[in-house]
């Protein structure tokens, strides 16, 4: 495995001629889920628009997938026009199980203790990446195959996102503008982590 600076600079190398595109997407995201977040509430009591915001989330999380794979497509250089972010639409039932399991999972884990939570968050890390590569497998069986090339990996991956503190702290400062780059260089890094690791461990 390279060291994380290496993976930062390859994400930055990836970016250029990229990072309005990135933005983009990013915006198009925070939209689309601000607009189920926010509009239920305004034709809803409280528990009824509760409820629909939960059931609409729930219902755009191929969309989540799609904008984190968006970024291995950017690094590998491949076809990255907008329309692709709504791929997992075309796969619905196989991404929907998997990021609501990786969800379910990661909030059980939380629940019991912050670390343990964290350390599982890092262990389903890939599965977003996995499910592009391998069409045939399950979410359930994408979340394993996360958890068994992330192990010994964990820790690398943390500290990578950790050395990006630095750039979160100016997004704030930024009123949060900034992550609107942040997220898009933070995903092309994890991105390279992930072909590094799937070559590592083949």
């Amino acid at each position: 495995m390279r060291t994380n600076s290496e993976y930062k600079d390859m994400a930055v190398q990836s970016m250029e001629g990229n990072w309005t595109k990135g933005a983009l997407a990013t915006i198009i995201i925070f939209i689309l889920f601000q607009l189920v977040g926010g509009s239920p509430s305004f034709y809803l009591g409280q528990t009824a628009s509760a409820i629909t915001q939960g059931i609409l989330t729930i219902v755009l999380l191929p969309l989540a997938w799609g904008y984190r794979v968006f970024f291995l497509r950017l690094i590998r250089q491949e076809n990255t026009a907008y329309e692709k972010l709504f791929d997992g639409f075309s796969q619905y039932t196989r991404i929907l199980i998997a990021e609501f399991l990786k969800g379910i999972y990661i909030l059980l884990w939380l629940l019991l203790l912050i670390i343990p939570g964290i350390v599982k968050e890092y262990s389903y890390a890939m599965t977003e990446f996995i499910l592009k590569d391998n069409p045939e497998m399950s979410g359930e069986e994408a979340i394993c195959e996360s958890m068994r090339i992330m192990d010994g990996h964990k820790m690398q991956l943390f500290m990578l996102d950790l050395s990006m503190i630095g750039w979160v702290i100016l997004s704030f400062l930024t009123l949060g503008i900034g992550f609107m780059f942040l997220i898009p260089y933070n995903y092309s890094a994890h991105a390279h982590f992930y072909e590094e690791l799937k070559t590592e461990r083949i």
